[in-house]
Order: C-alpha cells, then sequence, then structure tokens
C-alpha cells in the first residue's frame, strides 16, 4: 500500500520544467511566426507577456492592514432625501459598513445625486450612527461643494465627537475643473480656499482624509492606466503643496489626502494599478522627506465599463472590478449598480451591488491574505511598468508646471483624446469586445425595472473665464446603444425592425459559422437577421417576428425569425435539395428574399461554396430588389467578380463594425 508520503514525492521523479522548455514546445506549435504574436500591449504600450517567472524578491507592498476587510461601501444618490435616507438604513442593515454619499453635480453623479442643503443632508443621516464605524465618504462638485461644511455642522449639532467619525470629505476642485473643462476662478485663486476649508474642518477636530485626488476622471473619459495613475498622483501633489504653503506642517499633511480610482474588468491592469499606487505615493513621500505612510485607497467600479443593453453583464463586470480591486488593497469599495447607465436603481439592483462585495469577502475570504499578488511574476511586472511609466508622466505634468497648468495647456486631455480615439476605434472593430452591446446581443431582452426621480436642480456656478478641454465622462457601449436605440423607435413607430436577409448558400456545415457571425454583427447595431434555409422545403411567406414558417412542398428555401434561427426540421430523402454544384435555380432563395420584408442582404457560406455560386446568388438578389448586398468574409481574389455581380461591401472580423452599421442605416433610408 503506497503511503501519503510516497505519493507525495511522485513529483521527485520528474524533471522540473524550465522556461527554456516551455519555449521548445511554444515555438513548435508558432510554426516559424514570430514569438511577440503571443505578446499582448496596453493602451499604454506595456508589454503582456505570455507566461513570467516568479518573482522571487518581490517586497509585500504596504497598504490594508493584514487580514482587514474592506469597507464596503454602497452609493446613496437618490435626490428625494426620505427616499435617500431610507437606502441608506436598509443597506446599512444589510451588510454594508460605508456610505458613498453621491451629491448632484458631482463627477460619480451620472445625472442623479443628493441635495446638497443642510436640510436635506439632516434628513438623509437621520438614523444613521457615524460615529459608530459607519465610513462616509462625499462625493461633492463646485455646486455642491457647501455639502462638506454642512455635513461637518451636522455632526457638531448633534454633538458626536469628531475624531470618532470616520468621514472623507472629498474635496476635489482640480478633478471638477477637469471634468467641466472651465473654471470661474485661477488656481491661485482655488488654493486658499480649499486650503481653508481643510484648516477649518481640522480646528473642528475632524480627522480626514479631507482632499481626494480622483483618478476615475481620467478613466471615465477614456484614458490609460498610466494616464490616470499619473493624474492621481499629479493631483496629490497639488493638494500636498498647497497645504504646506498655507502653513500646515509637512507631516501633519500625511492622512489629508486619499486617492480614488476606477476598478475595471481587466483584472491583472486593476490589480497592478492599485498597487502601483501605493508604491508611487510612498516615493512622493519619501521625495518629500517622509517616512512613507500607506494612503487610503477608495475604489469605483467603472462607469465607462457600463452598458444599457443586457445590464446583467454589468453584474460580472463588477465582480471582476470588485476582485481585482480588492486583492489589489483597495481599503473601500463602492459598487455601481447594474442598472445605473439605464437611470436611478431599484432596490434588485443595490442589492446586487452591496452582495457582491459580501459574498467574495464573507464566502471567497478575498481579504484574508495580505497582498496576494505580491510574487506573482506577472503582476508583479506589471505593476513596476505601470509605476516607471506612470512617474514618468508625472514628471511631464510637473515640468508643465503641475496638474492644473496641464489642464490649462490641454497636455492631459491630448493624451486621454488619444488614448480614447484608439479604444473608441478599437470597440468600433469589436477587437474589445462588450458582451451583449457589440457581440452577441438580444433584440428581444425585457426591459429593466429603473426608479423615477426627478434630478436636484442646482444654481450655477460662475462664469467660465478660464476654458479649456473638458474631460467628461464616457461610455464604450454608447455608440452601438445608440443604433439599437434607433432600431427601438422604429419598431416602435412602424411595427417591425429593419432586417437584413441572410441568404445562407450550401449545406449548413458550409453557412453556419458565417450566417451566426453576420447575424450577431447586424443584431448588434438592431437590425434583426432573418435567415433563408436552404435545408427545407418550404415556401417562404412573411413572418411575424418570433415566428417561423411550416415545412410545405414546394421546394423553396425557408426562412426563419431572430427568435427562432435554428433550422427546420431535417427533410425527407424526396425533399434533400441538390448539391450546391448542381444548383442552377436561385429563384428560390430570391423569392424568400421578397418575402423576409428586409432591404439589406448578407451571403453566408463557405469560400468553396462562394467561388461556385455567389456571384450567381448576387445576380439573382440584385434582381429581387436587393438595395444592398454584404458578404460575410473575406473577398479574397475574387472581390472584383463579386462587385461586378452586385456584392457591395463585405463583413469580417476586424472590420469596423460601427461604420458598417451606421451606413446601413443609410442605406435603408
Amino acid at each position: 500500500m503506497t503511503s501519503v508520503t510516497d505519493s507525495l514525492r511522485l513529483a521527485a521523479d520528474f524533471a522540473p520544467a524550465t522556461y527554456d522548455d516551455w519555449r521548445k514546445l511554444v515555438d513548435g506549435v508558432l510554426k516559424g511566426a514570430p514569438f511577440e504574436k503571443l505578446v499582448g500591449k496596453t493602451y499604454d504600450g506595456l508589454k503582456i507577456e505570455p507566461i513570467y517567472r516568479r518573482a522571487h524578491d518581490a517586497a509585500p507592498i504596504a497598504g490594508r492592514p493584514a487580514a482587514a476587510p474592506w469597507t464596503i461601501m454602497q452609493r446613496i444618490d437618490h435626490p428625494d432625501a426620505t427616499m435617500a435616507n431610507a437606502q441608506a438604513l436598509h443597506d446599512l442593515e444589510n451588510g454594508a459598513n460605508g456610505l458613498t454619499l453621491v451629491f448632484a453635480g458631482a463627477n460619480g453623479a451620472y445625472g442623479f445625486g443628493l441635495d446638497p442643503s443642510a436640510e436635506a443632508i439632516e434628513k438623509v443621516l437621520d438614523g444613521v450612527f457615524i460615529d459608530a464605524g459607519i465610513a462616509i465618504e462625499l462625493q461633492i462638485g463646485p455646486q455642491s461643494r457647501m455639502a462638506a461644511i454642512h455635513i461637518a455642522e451636522y455632526v457638531k449639532r448633534r454633538g458626536l465627537t469628531p475624531t470618532a467619525c470616520d468621514i472623507r470629505f472629498g474635496l476635489d476642485p482640480i478633478g471638477a475643473c477637469a471634468v467641466w473643462g472651465s473654471s470661474p476662478y485661477a488656481w491661485p485663486e482655488i488654493v486658499p480656499a480649499v486650503t481653508g476649508a481643510i484648516k477649518g474642518l481640522v480646528a473642528m477636530g475632524f480627522r480626514g482624509p479631507f482632499a481626494a485626488a480622483d483618478g476615475r476622471v481620467i478613466h471615465d473619459a477614456g484614458g490609460s492606466e498610466v494616464q490616470e495613475l499619473a493624474f492621481a498622483l499629479a493631483a496629490g501633489v497639488a493638494y500636498l503643496r498647497a497645504l504646506e504653503d498655507a502653513g500646515v506642517a509637512l507631516e501633519d499633511t500625511q492622512g489629508m489626502i486619499y486617492a480614488r480610482l476606477a476598478a475595471d474588468a481587466d483584472q491583472f491592469l486593476t490589480m497592478a494599478k492599485f498597487r502601483a499606487l501605493r508604491l508611487l505615493w510612498a516615493r512622493v513621500e519619501q521625495a518629500s522627506g517622509l517616512a512613507p505612510r500607506p494612503i487610503l485607497i477608495a475604489a469605483d467600479t467603472a462607469w465607462r465599463m457600463l452598458t444599457q443593453r443586457d445590464p446583467y453583464v454589468n453584474m460580472l463586470r463588477a465582480t471582476m472590478a470588485t476582485f481585482a480591486a480588492g486583492l489589489g488593497g483597495a481599503d473601500s469599495i463602492n459598487v455601481l449598480p447594474h442598472t445605473l447607465a439605464l437611470g436611478l436603481p431599484d432596490p434588485f439592483a443595490r442589492r446586487a451591488a452591496r452582495n457582491t462585495q459580501l459574498v467574495l469577502l464573507e464566502e471567497s475570504n478575498l481579504a484574508k491574505v495580505s497582498d496576494p499578488a505580491g510574487g506573482s511574476g506577472g503582476i508583479e511586472t506589471l505593476t513596476q511598468q505601470l509605476c516607471e511609466a506612470a512617474w514618468s508622466l508625472f514628471q511631464e505634468i510637473e515640468k508643465a508646471g503641475g496638474v492644473f497648468a496641464s489642464l490649462e495647456q490641454n497636455l492631459i486631455q491630448r493624451k486621454v483624446a488619444a488614448t480614447r480615439a484608439v479604444r473608441e476605434a478599437n470597440i468600433a472593430r469589436r477587437k474589445e469586445v462588450l458582451t451583449g452591446a457589440s457581440e452577441f446581443p438580444n433584440l428581444h431582452e425585457a426591459q429593466v425595472a429603473v426608479l423615477e426621480a426627478k434630478p436636484v436642480a442646482l444654481a450655477p456656478y460662475g462664469e467660465a473665464k478660464f476654458k479649456f478641454d473638458a474631460l467628461p465622462p464616457m461610455r464604450l457601449a454608447a455608440p452601438f446603444e445608440h443604433l439599437r436605440d434607433r432600431s427601438d423607435q422604429i419598431l416602435k413607430d412602424k411595427g417591425a425592425r429593419p432586417k437584413v436577409f441572410l441568404a445562407n448558400l450550401g449545406t449548413p456545415a458550409d453557412f453556419t459559422a458565417r450566417a451566426t457571425f453576420a447575424k450577431s454583427f447586424f443584431e448588434t447595431g438592431g437590425i434583426e437577421a432573418v435567415e433563408f434555409l436552404p435545408a427545407s422545403r418550404e415556401v417562404p411567406s412573411p413572418l411575424p417576428s418570433g415566428e417561423r414558417s411550416t415545412p410545405q412542398a414546394s421546394g423553396e428555401g425557408a426562412v426563419a425569425s431572430d427568435r427562432n434561427p435554428s433550422p427546420a426540421p431535417a427533410p425527407s430523402a424526396q425533399e434533400r435539395p441538390l448539391p450546391m454544384g448542381e444548383v442552377k435555380d436561385f429563384a428560390p432563395l430570391a423569392t424568400a428574399f421578397k418575402a423576409s420584408g428586409a432591404a439589406l442582404v448578407c451571403l453566408c457560406s463557405s469560400d468553396k461554396t462562394y467561388a461556385g455560386h455567389a456571384t450567381a446568388a448576387a445576380k439573382a438578389l440584385q434582381a429581387a430588389g436587393a438595395r444592398h448586398i454584404y458578404q460575410a468574409g473575406r473577398p479574397g481574389e475574387h472581390e472584383a467578380a463579386l462587385r461586378a455581380a452586385g456584392v457591395n461591401d463585405f463583413i469580417f472580423a476586424g472590420g469596423d463594425a460601427l461604420a458598417m452599421l451606421q451606413e446601413s442605416y443609410r442605406l435603408m433610408e
């Protein structure tokens, strides 16, 4: 009988695998192709290797204490103060241990937000014991800046001890100016207002932190990880410098500033980004002659990754983002509810956001290990690369006069715009996939419930005397969603969506792959796919949405709608069509097209079948009234003949799907 000890020794009988062994196997698979083919790149141009060696000499990054869970924050943004209070109490009773109070006009408000008046704040906090270990974070903008003072006055009025209250006041005029693209005041005028407010809060006994270095500004605008880190670092240094100039001892500024970063579904980059910020801020403190202390880092799951279509996928995105931020060392995490891009989230969406963190903490035990990414070759390398690139960009910002001067010179905005343009091109070409929006759409998805609420009306905030390029938030899925909205409006006005007829040629083995691709391609833009199924002997007829024709005996092709795209029942031996090589009559295809109600056609089959029949099919369809004919797949050497036969465009992986779909609507009009 083999003992447990003997079993554990089995591995010793095998030679250890080395990197060189792995490379030999990879080179054999590549068959002469360059190894660089396996190396990915981030939007900052940082290389992501396919495999890494263990980082034996990596030191753990000081941050959240070992085994200490991050704070579960819940977003409170209902414009009605009474409703907001009910949400806050429910959240705290059901697992949240912190509240993110998002005020109207804040960078993260996204259309809603709390009333910043003293009366509304008192209602929102009624019954909330903010001196009992409940974290409070404020997200405020220029028009709601007095909310910080009102919160402080509320604490004093209730007779609470300020030092017992964990309040992050969220003062961030730099972030607000960046998003707005303007300011009524120059930076020398802003500094005394900010530092005066901070010194006043300190005098009242509050321990802070007070100023937020908010990297979400860059992330929301489509920027990269390096740009987000450099902006947060530069904003933090600007506040640090302002406080020192206002007479605050440099040692006392530690703890007055905190950072806020966006966490998205790119797990490894998000983990590396949070780790990198800790190292970068420690370097700032060392350069200032201070002994480094871990900066508090708050995480918000990313706004730009949210989709309006198939919003339940947002739950998966938020789970990945929370996982990454938690393992990256975030001190607190605020999960945006999955329906936020559609409106004010209902109780179910809020519950799902809260429970995402509860499950990861209490069932997956993610906080039990300190810096779990430490020693991972891939994440350590990414962390170091982000540090080096972000520090270089930070130095460029400092040379330009600091973060505010860089905004005035549009230095930061130009870099973000360049990254956003590349990102948008990748989205348009579906190289960067958004499930449910740019891939795998569902034209018949049910509507998702959101709350009805009237946003808070805010008074204007001064005349914009200093103007520069703005960095407004964006969502990656928006261009495809605009097309879906257009389709919905056509359905509402005319009773049917715009359609494309998928002219499947040959057998299912020939056309299924490209028909599936074409269906997804067109329906991401809201153009319903109606399929011709040559394997069935059915008489085509116009079909209501969601229905399919029944088998007939005429020998003509079948039409299947979006809801029922599967092939018809297998025909009998007498009904089976002739092999494609023997087909000479495309009349059934033309008849089916006329019955479909579509204006557009897409040929779908294999290259072999295209070679023998695409031109004849295109001519028949053009004669039947097809307004525009596409072919799924690259044309290759037959492009000239296909275009001469009536094929107008070709759809394929990597092509500009967004531009093609926008042009499709123009053609149908």
